[in-house]
């Protein structure tokens, strides 16, 4: 495993400098957010040779990116809303494969209108499951493509907002580049009717094969997402069930402040990178 983050937790004028901040902190990697590089697929394409500037930053820098940020509300209750999100997930899959990524990050979309990290309770109907299914299958066309295997999150807010839910759609998709970008704090999240450590330990029974991706951050007692090593997530408990499952690939850190860095490395596999 190798410490990743995401690149905009730096403050920096421009994407080099945020990139070599990035690796000065003790990163080897970030997902990466077109945004940071003054890129919206979402609005325009995307201008020719966008992906050369991004990598000669990240070759100066030392570090990679091996994810894309291609999030979007692919449950949207508007269907021309859907239509142009996956326009734009179009264009960031052409660009994570220009950058040399493997994988784009999803969101499967809440029927809320006004924001996709907040929950509705119409999220639970049928039809909800199925336009982000429709998604989903379209997605998957552009993913094969170019190469790309997408990450479905399970987010708190959202359709797919546990692990049995994320379970379900990884079952009734059967795609191999369909797999899971797992938090333990939207995990934790998910039930607190159980303890922590319990509400993991089903997560990587239930997805354990496809968890190609991994994310740290912390939950407060409160509810409010936080930095790694400051709420209940049980981290040795999660970096022991990363290594049970064999996994070799990168761990994200997010929702963090520069200044809370060192202490999040420090209940890490990597807290010797901790200054």
């Amino acid at each position: 495993m190798e410490p990743g983050i995401f690149e905009s937790v730096f403050d920096r004028p421009t994407l080099a400098a945020r990139f070599s901040a990035v690796a000065a902190s003790g990163f080897t990697c970030v997902q990466f957010d077109p945004r940071s590089a003054g890129l919206d697929p979402w609005t325009s394409e995307l201008p020719s040779g966008a992906a050369s500037g991004i990598l000669a930053a990240l070759r100066d820098a030392g570090i990679r990116i091996p994810a894309v940020e291609g999030t979007y509300n692919m449950a949207h209750p508007d269907p021309e809303a859907r239509r142009a999100g996956h326009e734009g997930l179009v264009r960031v899959i052409e660009l994570a494969a220009e950058l040399g990524a493997r994988f784009v990050t999803l969101c499967t979309g809440t029927r809320n209108y006004s924001s996709m990290w907040r929950s509705h309770p119409d999220n639970v109907l049928d039809d909800a499951w199925t336009d982000m299914l429709g998604s989903v299958a379209s997605a998957l066309v552009a993913a094969q493509t170019y190469g790309i295997t997408l990450l479905v999150e399970p987010e708190p807010a959202n359709v797919v907002n546990s692990t049995s839910r994320a379970r379900a759609l990884l079952d009734q998709v059967s795609d191999a580049r369909l797999r899971i970008v797992l938090d333990p704090a939207n995990i934790v999240l998910s039930d607190r009717s159980r303890e922590p450590l319990e509400v993991l330990r089903e997560s990587f029974a239930l997805l354990g094969p496809d968890i190609a991706f991994a994310h740290a951050k912390d939950l407060s007692a409160e509810g409010r997402f936080c930095a790694a090593g400051s709420g209940i997530v049980p981290w040795e408990a999660y970096w022991d069930l990363l290594d049970g499952i064999g996994y070799e690939g990168d761990v994200i850190f997010h929702t963090l402040t520069e200044a809370e860095i060192p202490a999040a490395l420090a209940i890490s596999p990597w807290a010797s990178q901790a200054t």
